[in-house]
C-alpha cells in the first residue's frame, strides 16, 4: 500500500509494510469480537437491572404496629398472689417425746432368813455392807428355786475368813451365788470380856422367782 502527496509539484510516496497492515488487522477484528461479547452479556444478565421503587403512597399504606397494654391493665394471666392473713393461726411443728420403755421387771432378791443370835457373843452384818446375793441368771430363766445356809467364820476386823455351805439348795448356781455373796459382807465382830473376837455366824438365804 501506498500513499502520495502532492507539495510543491512533487509527489512524495510513503511504504507501509504488509506486517504491520496484518497485526493490525488482527486487533481490529479482537476489538469486535470483545465488544460482541460485552453487548451480548449486558443484555442477558439482569443484575444491573434496579427494580421499581417504591411510591411515597405505598410507604404510607404500612400500618403500624399496636402499642403495648398497659402493665396496669393486666398483662399477665398469671393470679395475683393473696397476702397471708396476719391473724390467721399458722401451724406449728410440735415436738412430742417418745414414751419411755416400759421398765423390767426387777428381779426377785433372795432374802436372808432371820438368824436367833445372843447380842455380842457372835458377829452380826452390817446392814449398809451385806447386799444380798444376785438371783443366777440361768436359775431365774428355769425357774430354779431352793433355800441355802451358809456358815461364815469371821475375824475380830469384821472380815469373813471362811464361808461353808452346811445346807446345799440342789443347785449349784444358788449355792454359788449365796457363797460368793457372803464373802464380800462385812460385820460387827464377836465380843468376848468388851474386846472383838474371831467367832462365826450361820446365815439362809431363800430364792425364790416371785
Amino acid at each position: 500500500m501506498s500513499a502520495s502527496r502532492s507539495s510543491s509539484g512533487k509527489n512524495i510516496t510513503f511504504q507501509l509494510p504488509r506486517r504491520s497492515l496484518f497485526i493490525s488487522a488482527i486487533a481490529f477484528g479482537v476489538g469486535v469480537l470483545l465488544f460482541l461479547v460485552v453487548w451480548l452479556s449486558s443484555r442477558n444478565n439482569d443484575f444491573y437491572k434496579a427494580g421499581p421503587a417504591q411510591t411515597p403512597q405505598e410507604v404510607a399504606e404500612v400500618e403500624p404496629l399496636p402499642e403495648p397494654l398497659a402493665a396496669a391493665a393486666g398483662s399477665s394471666d398469671m393470679p395475683d398472689a393473696k397476702p397471708v392473713p396476719v391473724d390467721e393461726e399458722r401451724p406449728q411443728l410440735v415436738e412430742t417425746a417418745p414414751p419411755p420403755p416400759p421398765a423390767a421387771a426387777p428381779a426377785p432378791t433372795p432374802e436372808a432368813a432371820p438368824v436367833a443370835m445372843a447380842a455380842g457373843d457372835r458377829p452380826q452384818p452390817i446392814a449398809e455392807q451385806s447386799p444380798p446375793p444376785t438371783y443366777p441368771p440361768s436359775a431365774l430363766r428355769n425357774g430354779v428355786e431352793g433355800s441355802v445356809v451358809v456358815r461364815v467364820d469371821v475375824d475380830p476386823s469384821g472380815v469373813p475368813m471362811d464361808v461353808t455351805v452346811i445346807q446345799r439348795s440342789g443347785s449349784r448356781d444358788l449355792d454359788r451365788a449365796a457363797t460368793d455373796a457372803v464373802r464380800r459382807w462385812r460385820f460387827l465382830p464377836a465380843q468376848a470380856n468388851g474386846q472383838p473376837v474371831q467367832g462365826s455366824i450361820e446365815v439362809p438365804f431363800d430364792f425364790k422367782t416371785q
